[in-house]
C-alpha cells in the first residue's frame, strides 16, 4: 500500500508543470528593437558601470552615457572586451565572459549602427 502511494505521488508530481513557466525564455534571445536606452544601457548598468562610471572610472573608461559607449562600440573595444577577444582587455576583468544572449544583443546593436 505504501509503495503504491509513493509511486502515485511520484508519477503525479510533475503532471501540472508547464514548460513555459519553468523555462520562460526557452533559450530564445530577443534581439528585436535593440537600442541603447532600452537594451544596452541596462546591460551596462548591471554589468559594467560599477567600475566604469563616476569621477574616476576604471581604466579611464566611462560607460555611463551614450556618447562614450558609442565611441567604444565604434572602435571595436566594447564588443572585443566583452566577448573576450584576445586582442582586447577581457571584461569583466578576472571574470567569466558574459552570457551569449547579452553578447548577441550588444553585437546586434553595434551592427545596426548603435541606435540611441
Amino acid at each position: 500500500m505504501i509503495l503504491l502511494t509513493v509511486l502515485g505521488l511520484l508519477f503525479s508530481g510533475c503532471y501540472y508543470d508547464v514548460e513555459e513557466e519553468l523555462y520562460p525564455n526557452n533559450g530564445v534571445c530577443d534581439t528585436t528593437n535593440v537600442t541603447y536606452v532600452l537594451t544596452i544601457a541596462p546591460i551596462l548598468n548591471q554589468q559594467c558601470n560599477s567600475c566604469h562610471s563616476g569621477a574616476a572610472p576604471s581604466g579611464n573608461i566611462d560607460l555611463s552615457n551614450y556618447a562614450n559607449v558609442k565611441l567604444f562600440a565604434d572602435d571595436g573595444s566594447l564588443y572585443g572586451s566583452m566577448s573576450h577577444n584576445p586582442n582586447w582587455s577581457q571584461m569583466p576583468q578576472g571574470g567569466n565572459k558574459l552570457d551569449d544572449c547579452i553578447l548577441l544583443k550588444v553585437k546586434t546593436w553595434i551592427d545596426s549602427g548603435t541606435p540611441n
